[in-house]
């Protein structure tokens, strides 16, 4: 059995969508022919945790964690933010789901954004190389896996693979310079220039490139690496196994995970309101369940259209409980942002909505790649932000169907995005890479 490293900021008991990934690569790929060999933070800044993701470790996996240094306790002093206040992102920005910026603020992320790079991990790449070089004189891999953001971790790997002569496949979760929260960070032209430079030669430099959409695998193939391949995000069919539970009785959209500002559907919760204000009934069975990290300006937004009494806010929570509320909702929200550059977004509880099996209404570029995907399954429909003619329609037609008592919705063509047909894919391209070791 062949070995791989595969170098990891996120990992369990870290909670979120970026540990999801690699877990579950992780614990298919013996299945295929790969003994997996983890490489991650010993003390990572937690934005959440989630201990019940440690029981989907393989048994016998080797997980390799060593201490990172990163600026956190020094933001938290300039900013006077107590442990655990640091939200995803570390530094709100403009347009990244702040809802006000401090001066304070607006200053860490200039010197996050100009010192840093390319993210606050950047301290760990040293330590990392030099550790990892010797581990692997007397541990031999055959490839080297890394995945980013933080993108930190794609130096590591571009070093210790220069270093060593090991094959070194780079997987892109998120875009580096083309994601939609790029532009918000105050870089200088200079850093800018340097953040393309880096993400070039990482790009070209690895034998081969992963990612999630086929519009970030064009944008990579741009930088010039011809070795580009497609495995999207998916779901686990063992987080479905359990007895399929009860609907529940309200007409309830329930969204899971970061929700930010630049993801809000203005355009539902007016059509809400007004459907509310004008029928008691709809109002007292309408639900929103929101689930997670979910930013101000939303919360304000709801409440303006006269829906605040219809919210259940409910904290993160580790991820078999919200799959739960996934497979209970009668409607799952979808949202991949008004920006641009979320065309070639598709989050990972997409994947989880599908294998739900209810209703999605979708936010996002129409022609994305969400887009696409949620049409060719047959689960939902996905609305442009300002639609709501279409969106007015969509929900009225929801309700009658939840009225009617047959709104369960299966989507069809999703076997595709099973976690362990995707980790066949990797395992394909590792073969590719690892030929002729």
């Amino acid at each position: 059995m062949k070995k791989v490293l595969i170098i990891t900021y996120y990992w369990p008991p870290f909670g979120g969508s970026g540990v999801q990934r690699w877990l579950k690569f992780t614990k298919y790929l013996r299945e295929f022919g790969y003994e997996p060999v983890i490489y991650t933070p010993e003390n990572p800044e937690f934005m959440a945790e989630d201990r019940s993701l440690c029981s989907e470790i393989p048994a016998g996996v080797e997980v390799i964690k060593r201490k990172i240094t990163e600026p956190y306790s020094l933001y938290r002093l300039f900013t006077g933010k107590k442990k655990g206040a640091i939200k995803p992102g570390f530094i709100s920005s403009p347009g990244s789901g702040s809802f006000r910026v401090s001066f304070k603020e607006r200053l860490s992320l200039f010197i996050r954004s100009n010192i840093f790079i390319p993210d606050p991990k950047i301290l760990w790449v040293p330590p990392s190389v030099k550790f990892l070089k010797k581990y692997l004189q007397e541990n031999p891999v055959d490839a080297i896996v890394s995945t980013g953001p933080p993108h930190s971790m794609h130096l590591i790997a571009q070093k210790v693979s220069l270093a060593t002569g090991i094959p070194w496949l780079a997987d892109f979760r998120d875009p580096w310079t083309k994601i939609y929260n790029f532009k918000y960070l105050r870089h200088t032209p200079f850093v800018k220039g340097v953040h393309e430079k880096l993400e070039r030669r990482v790009v070209t430099g690895a034998n081969a490139v992963v990612t999630v959409t086929n519009t970030i695998a064009s944008e990579l193939r741009e930088l010039g690496q011809e070795r580009v391949f497609v495995v999207t995000n998916g779901f686990d069919k063992d987080d479905f196994k359990e007895k399929e539970p009860e609907a529940e009785i309200n007409f309830t959209l329930t969204y899971t995970g970061l929700f930010v500002q630049t993801q809000n559907p203005s355009v539902l919760w007016r059509v809400l309101g007004e459907r509310a204000k004008k029928s008691k009934v709809f109002a007292k069975e309408l639900k929103i369940r929101l689930i997670g990290n979910i930013d101000k300006s939303i919360l304000e937004d709801i409440y303006k259209n006269g829906l605040r009494g219809n919210l259940i806010l409910m904290d993160y929570m580790p991820h078999n409980q919200v799959v739960l509320w996934q497979r209970k909702a009668r409607v799952l929200l979808l949202s991949g942002g008004r920006e641009p550059e979320s065309k070639g977004i598709m989050t990972g509880k997409f994947f989880e909505y599908l294998a739900a099996g209810r209703a999605i209404l979708g936010f996002g570029p129409k022609g994305g790649d969400m887009d696409i995907a949620l049409e060719e399954s047959g689960a939902g429909k996905m609305f442009d932000f300002e639609d709501k003619r279409g969106v007015a329609e969509w929900i009225d037609e929801a309700y009658r169907l939840y009225k009617d008592g047959s709104s369960f919705a299966k989507g069809a063509n999703i076997e595709k995005y099973s976690r362990k047909n995707l980790t066949g894919q990797i395992a394909r391209i590792l073969d590719e890479i690892t030929a002729g070791q």
